[in-house]
C-alpha cells in the first residue's frame, strides 16, 4: 500500500510511520506542518529507507494538500493532524478550531476530489482513516465505559474540536460516500511524546529534580494505551475495518493520575536511584485543577476485539519501563525541545 499520513511528525503519527516502515512493505508519504509538537528527529531512523517521503504542509492549505494527494496517488490516507493538548486549547482555542475542524474539512474535500478521480477498482481499495480521541465522549462515572454508541459530550475546546471533526468525517462518508473509518483512542504513552503530556513530563521533571505537579487530588482516571499497541490497532482497522464504522481503541488499563506518577517514581527509584537516597515521589506536588477536568475515561474495546480480533499486548508495567528507558536514552531529543519553545511550564490556567 501507499499511505499518506498527515501529522506524521507528531507523537502517534511518527510511531505509526516507524511501525509501518519496520513491519510492512508499505510506502509512506508524511505531511506535517511542523508545529511545536512536530519533530522530524523522531523519524531519523527510517528517513533514508527509500519508502518514506516528507512534505512540510498544512492541512488547511487546500491547493497544496490536493496537489500532494493527486501527485502521490495513495491507497489510503491516515489523518493524525491535530492540535491535541487540552491545556493549550484552554489558552488558545482558535488554533484548535482552525486545524482540527477547518483543516479536517479541507482534507476531506481534497480526499473526496481524489477519490472521485479513481477508477472503480481503485475506489474499492481506497480508505480514509480518521484518528480521534475518547475525550469526545466527555466524562464517566465510576462504573461506566465508553461505547462506540456513547453520545458525544466534549468538555474542552480540544475535545469539542475533535468531536466536530468526527462528525465531518461521518457526514462525508454518508453524504458523499467517501470510504472513511473513525477510531477513538484512550490516552497514549511511549517514545516521541511531547513533554507537555503527563507521563513524559513526570519522567523529565523527576530526573531534573523539579516538582511533579498533579492536578487537583490526582484521582482522575484514564485508560492507558502503549503507542505501539495503538499503531497495530490502527493498521488492523485500516486493512480490516468496515467502512463507515467507528472503533474504540483502549489499553484495558485504568489508572488514577497519582497511581501513574507513583509507578514512574518507583521505576526511577530502581533504575537511577537519587544520590540522597530519597524516592522521586517526594517531588510530587498538588496544583490547581484543570478547568473542566473530566473525572474518568474508560473504553470498552469489545467491538474491535470481536470484529477485528485486536487487543492490546503490552501491559502498563512493561510499557512504562520501556517509556522511561527511551526518555533516559534520548535526552538530546527532549533537550532540543526544552531549549526551544517549551520548558515544562504550566498551561491552561486561563478561563
Amino acid at each position: 500500500m501507499k499511505i499518506i499520513v498527515t501529522g506524521g511528525a507528531g507523537f502517534i503519527g511518527s510511531n505509526f510511520i516507524i511501525n509501518q516502515i519496520k513491519n510492512t512493505d508499505n510506502i509512506i508519504i508524511n505531511l506535517d506542518k511542523l508545529t511545536y509538537a512536530g519533530n522530524l528527529n523522531s523519524l531519523t531512523e527510517i528517513e533514508n529507507t527509500g519508502r518514506y517521503t516528507f512534505y512540510q504542509a498544512d492541512i488547511c492549505d487546500r491547493n497544496v494538500i490536493t496537489n500532494i494527494i493527486l501527485e502521490n496517488k495513495p491507497d489510503a490516507i491516515v489523518n493524525f493532524a491535530a492540535e491535541s493538548h487540552v491545556d493549550r486549547s484552554i489558552d488558545g482555542p482558535m488554533e484548535f478550531i482552525q486545524t482540527n475542524i477547518v483543516g479536517s474539512a479541507i482534507l476531506l474535500e481534497s480526499a473526496l476530489y481524489y477519490y472521485k478521480s479513481l477508477t472503480n477498482d481503485k475506489k474499492l481499495k481506497f480508505r480514509f482513516l480518521h484518528v480521534s480521541t475518547d475525550e469526545v465522549y466527555g466524562s464517566l462515572g465510576e462504573d461506566e465505559y465508553f461505547e462506540e454508541t456513547t453520545p458525544y459530550d466534549p468538555s474542552s475546546p480540544y475535545s469539542a474540536s475533535k468531536a466536530a471533526s468526527d462528525h465531518l468525517v461521518r457526514a462525508w462518508n454518508r453524504t458523499f460516500e467517501l470510504p472513511a473509518i473513525i477510531t477513538n483512542c484512550s490516552n497514549n504513552y511511549g517514545p516521541n511524546q511531547f513533554p507537555e503530556k503527563l507521563i513524559p513530563l513526570m519522567i523529565i521533571n523527576a530526573i531534573e529534580g523539579k516538582p511533579l505537579p498533579i492536578y487537583g487530588s490526582g484521582k482522575n482516571v484514564r485508560d492507558w494505551l502503549y503507542v505501539e499497541d495503538h499503531c497495530d490497532a490502527l493498521y488492523t482497522v485500516l486493512t480490516k475495518g468496515e467502512l463507515g464504522e467507528t472503533y474504540n481503541i483502549g489499553g484495558n488499563c485504568e489508572k488514577r493520575n497519582i497511581e501513574v506518577v507513583n509507578e514512574i517514581c518507583k521505576s526511577l527509584d530502581i533504575i537511577i536511584p537519587k544520590q540522597d537516597g530519597l524516592s522521586y515521589s517526594n517531588q510530587i506536588t498538588y496544583v490547581e485543577d484543570r478547568p473542566g477536568h473530566d473525572f474518568r475515561y474508560a473504553i470498552n474495546i469489545s467491538k474491535i476485539y470481536k470484529e477485528l480480533n485486536w487487543q492490546p499486548k503490552i501491559d502498563f508495567s512493561k510499557g512504562i519501563n520501556k517509556t522511561i528507558m527511551w526518555y533516559l536514552d534520548n535526552k538530546e531529543w527532549w533537550n532540543s525541545i526544552q531549549n526551544g519553545t517549551y520548558n515544562q511550564e504550566r498551561l491552561g490556567l486561563t478561563i
